[in-house]
């Protein structure tokens, strides 16, 4: 990722990409501009979406793809490939969201370590985020990280579901095999 070289505060960023044709991400000043993605890429985020869809119909949630913000205070602004909120709060804003319960990162080679790393850092500043989901394009590969609060404070734990698993989501209750998740995708290009 390459930042756009300037401090932006977080209203200078809103405006830039309110009228912005390519899509920008912002953390702590600065603005990252948006590598394209690849056919596999696509194709996991739209059949994690697809089982999304199927799951929550006519809910009081909703799921949104890689077009719609989240947003912590003023640290960061991200398009996830995917994600769910379920508070009411959501639907005042069209355009940014700051209450989402999981969220989802497809790996590409070029952001998987800051997926993994320094955003799944920021994630956690979302007192609302039950579990990331971090989805290889690869290998079927899924990894879950959620949020356990119990006597000893507040931690994440990690599950990881390989060929063959049924990929459990805990935060919306939803029970997907790692198959569905990867239907149409080839790793022998």
């Amino acid at each position: 990722m390459i930042a756009i070289p300037s401090g932006f505060s977080p209203e200078e960023y809103l405006s830039i990409e309110h009228e912005n044709t390519i899509r920008h991400e912002y953390r702590r000043g600065l603005v990252y501009a948006m590598a394209g993605g690849s056919d596999d890429h696509s194709r996991i985020a739209i059949n994690f979406l697809t089982a999304i869809n199927f799951h929550l119909r006519d809910g009081d949630c909703q799921f949104f793809s890689g077009d719609v913000k989240v947003n912590y205070a003023g640290e960061f602004f991200y398009y996830p490939d995917a994600f769910v909120t379920c508070d009411p709060r959501d639907r005042c804003d069209r355009y940014v969201k700051r209450y989402p319960k999981l969220i989802a990162e497809v790996l590409s080679p070029s952001t998987k370590k800051f997926d993994r790393t320094d955003k799944f850092e920021d994630y956690q500043q979302l007192e609302s985020l039950e579990e990331y989901v971090l989805i290889a394009q690869d290998e079927m590969r899924v990894e879950c990280r959620r949020r356990v609060k119990d006597g000893s404070g507040e931690r994440w734990e990690t599950v990881v579901y390989g060929a063959g698993d049924l990929v459990m989501l805990q935060s919306i209750e939803l029970e997907v095999a790692i198959a569905e998740l990867y239907r149409g995708v080839s790793f022998e290009r």
